[in-house]
């Protein structure tokens, strides 16, 4: 018997048209869009449909962008699909996972990675902080080139995603340290990533004290599924723990290696990434191989799960 769980992808998986021959086709996924639309008092539907690429690239816009489409993905596939076992998001995503859960609400969340994404934004100048993904090297070998490299600065990993991929973030100066001392210690590549603000690490510290003013006004609830965060991969039901799990992500890394390997040891065979592109599907392959994932984004793909799942 096949167990599921859904993911939600993060910042990352954004592209222009995402979502619209969902919002064309199904009520449901148009009432998400319109839902959000009216809590942000903008056409964000429009951006997502039709662009421009550099106003959906901005974190601001992303955030919000990317947590409409997976809750609009979301709230096709569960009337039709089956129901998960867990749920679980990388960063971002665990706003998604959280209203998917029924721990948020839609407008609520849509509302708050609005104000993360704008705070994350603001939190370190241009051009001070950098990301990189390091391909081909250990975690722990990541982290000591980290380590080696802050020299008083700040470095450090911030999305565990694969074995054989880290993601590392801070003052970009120690960021070109860590990645020299990564190659040095027999690290495949070193891929500075187009970020506008260096995610996951200390330099996120200020955006906590903001965020939690804005997650104060926000009603949360008891997840009716578990969510596996970020911060601790493990699966949490406990509403009091949602907001604090939520700020302490923001400059602690994503322990996404960990929170595959939870979903495998509550024993979870099927995986459904819910959202645009299919990122996490990827990482989870090269995590483990007891699991099968698949992606949902848009209606062929959904078509495609339908009848996989049925067969499983």
């Amino acid at each position: 018997m096949a167990k599921v769980a859904f993911v939600f992808p993060g910042q990352g998986s954004q592209a222009v048209g995402m979502g619209k021959d969902l919002y064309e086709q199904f009520p449901e996924a148009r009432a998400v869009f319109d839902a959000v639309d009216d809590a942000l008092n903008e056409k964000l539907s429009t951006t997502c449909f039709e662009g421009p690429e550099d106003a959906l690239k901005l974190t601001a816009t992303t955030q919000p962008a990317i947590l409409t489409v997976s809750a609009a993905v979301h709230a096709v596939f569960k009337t039709r699909g089956p129901a998960p076992a867990f749920v679980a998001g990388h960063s971002l995503g665990e706003y998604s996972a959280l209203v998917a859960a029924g721990s948020l609400d839609l407008r609520d969340a849509a509302r708050a990675v609005r104000a993360r994404g704008t705070f994350m934004q603001e939190a370190v100048p241009a051009d001070v902080g950098a990301m990189a993904a390091i391909l081909g090297l250990a975690p722990d070998a990541v982290k000591a080139a980290c380590d080696a490299a802050a020299e008083g600065e700040i470095v450090s990993p911030a999305n565990y995603n694969s074995p054989e991929q880290t993601v590392i973030a801070g003052h970009k100066a120690a960021v070109e340290r860590a990645g020299l001392k990564c190659k040095e210690a027999g690290a495949k590549r070193v891929m500075p990533l187009p970020v506008s603000a260096p995610f996951h690490c200390a330099l996120m510290d200020p955006v906590k004290p903001k965020l939690a003013q804005v997650l104060a006004g926000v009603r949360v609830l008891a997840p009716q599924v578990p969510v596996v965060s970020n911060v601790e991969a493990t699966p949490n039901s406990d509403a009091a723990r949602v907001v604090p799990l939520l700020l302490a992500q923001v400059s602690a890394p994503v322990r996404w290696i960990e929170c595959v390997e939870a979903l495998k040891a509550h024993g979870v065979t099927h995986v459904v990434e819910l959202g645009p592109g299919k990122v996490l599907g990827g990482l989870i392959k090269r995590i483990t191989k007891d699991i099968e994932s698949f992606n949902v984004e848009n209606a062929a793909t959904l078509e495609k799960v339908l009848a996989a799942l049925g067969a499983a």
